[in-house]
């Protein structure tokens, strides 16, 4: 078994690309057992946020496996290979987990050491085992990622003053109009990433600020975390009478087209009057036919860069204290792999010892008698069990913790020839 990922990222391709591949949580699941349905890919589990997609996948033929995810982008994004391939990256092994270490502790993010990723990798982690991508390697590997994530966190400050995707968008509009405050200000949507803008504002002086979404229980339910702030909800389809009605606009909504072009804003807007769109959802809220309005000045995600790269270098040092923490991590899950191919050793020999626990105890309670054993059945069951999982645990425990692969090896060797178990580990080779 080998583990490898096939992505891309804002670093490999344009806004324009990501939004094609995005895949909603509503699709997790179809998108999961299509890539299971692959015959290369046993495991599977898919990061998809505004910044990346990425398929990590367990596969017993790596090239045959890294072709199938290929194949399934491919047809996802409608977009032939060849014009698919110079956008993604391929990572195997050793690589591809130091790149999940890295995406979880936010150092291959946007903003250096943003802090949502690490609840999207959980996220993750969560529907990969709820949609039956995750098996027994990418539970490790996930449960690696996340507890280097924490560390990162915890052990250096690179989370300190580090921005999201929402407050580099409140730096931008801030850059372009200095005080926000006389602004009217509309944000379409009531998620996360709204909830951040929402925050962001505030504390940069915005003081007009008016919610809207599908459902106002959702806005709501965002409103009541900032009481003292006068924010005005409304329902999505009062958009653009709110919009006609703004100098500001934030677009953070799950949408997968785009839900303002040029024709709606042609209606609503004021000819004598301009104004900001500042789209942070992928795929784009915005279509890129409004840029051909003179009197609207619109950004995407890709347009954040810039503001991004003022704030990076105060914490380039502290992304070097973090790729040491990393690369524990790795170690200690390389340490987990390698053990693996001890596995069928293990369960050959517990196999062979079950078998023999079992014949001897139905012996035993035979010559007993119905009666008594009957009656003492379960407590002599117990008993077996207990001495057997006793004997076996020291060399099951010190076979698994063996680094050196060699003597590991020697010692598993030793073991088949003691026991007999040539036979029966044959079969289990396959997972060495």
């Amino acid at each position: 078994m080998n583990i490898a990922v096939v992505g891309l990222s804002h670093k490999t391709a344009p806004v324009e690309v990501r939004e094609k591949l995005s895949i909603p949580e509503a699709d997790i699941k179809e998108a999961i057992a299509h890539l299971c349905s692959y015959p290369n890919i046993r495991e599977v589990a898919i990061l998809s946020t505004c910044n990346r997609l990425e398929i990590y996948i367990v596969t017993g033929e790596t090239d045959s496996g890294v072709r199938e995810a290929i194949q399934f982008l491919s047809e996802r994004g409608q977009l032939n290979v060849h014009k698919l391939r110079q956008h993604l990256f391929i990572l195997l092994q050793e690589d591809a987990v130091m790149h999940l270490m890295r995406v979880s502790a936010g150092l291959d993010s946007l903003v250096l050491g943003e802090g949502q990723i690490l609840a999207q990798v959980k996220n993750t982690h969560k529907l990969g085992q709820q949609h039956n991508g995750v098996g027994r390697i990418l539970n490790r590997l996930l449960k690696q990622a996340i507890t280097a994530g924490k560390r990162v966190r915890t052990e250096t400050s690179i989370g300190t003053g580090a921005v999201s995707i929402s407050s580099a968008a409140v730096e931008l509009a801030q850059i372009k109009v200095q005080d926000l405050a006389p602004y009217r200000i509309a944000i379409l949507g009531a998620g996360k990433m709204s909830k951040l803008l929402v925050q962001h504002l505030l504390s940069k002086g915005a003081r007009q600020i008016t919610i809207l979404n599908r459902t106002l229980r959702r806005a709501e339910e965002l409103a009541k975390n900032f009481p003292d702030a006068d924010l005005k909800l409304h329902l999505i389809s009062d958009m653009m009478t709110v919009i006609g009605n703004s100098d500001i606009v934030f677009t953070s909504t799950s949408s997968t087209e785009p839900i303002l072009n040029r024709s709606k804003l042609e209606a609503v807007l004021n000819p004598n009057g301009s104004m900001m769109l500042i789209d942070i959802a992928v795929p784009r809220n915005v279509d890129s036919d409004v840029n051909t309005l003179t009197n609207v000045h619109s950004f995407n995600v890709d347009d954040l860069k810039a503001v991004v790269a003022q704030n990076q270098e105060s914490r380039r040092q502290m992304a070097m204290e973090a790729e040491g923490l990393l690369e524990e991590e790795v170690e200690a899950f390389d340490v987990w792999w390698r053990s693996l191919e001890t596995v069928p050793t293990i369960s050959c020999l517990r196999d062979k010892i079950e078998t023999i626990r079992e014949q001897e105890l139905e012996k035993a309670l035979s010559r007993l008698g119905s009666e008594f054993a009957e009656k003492h059945q379960e407590v002599i069951e117990a008993l077996t069990r207990g001495i057997v999982n006793k004997i076996l645990h020291d060399p099951m425990v010190q076979l698994r913790a063996q680094q050196d692969i060699e003597a590991r090896r020697q010692a598993m060797e030793t073991l088949r020839l003691l026991f007999n178990l040539e036979t029966e580990t044959r079969s289990g080779e396959q997972y060495s």
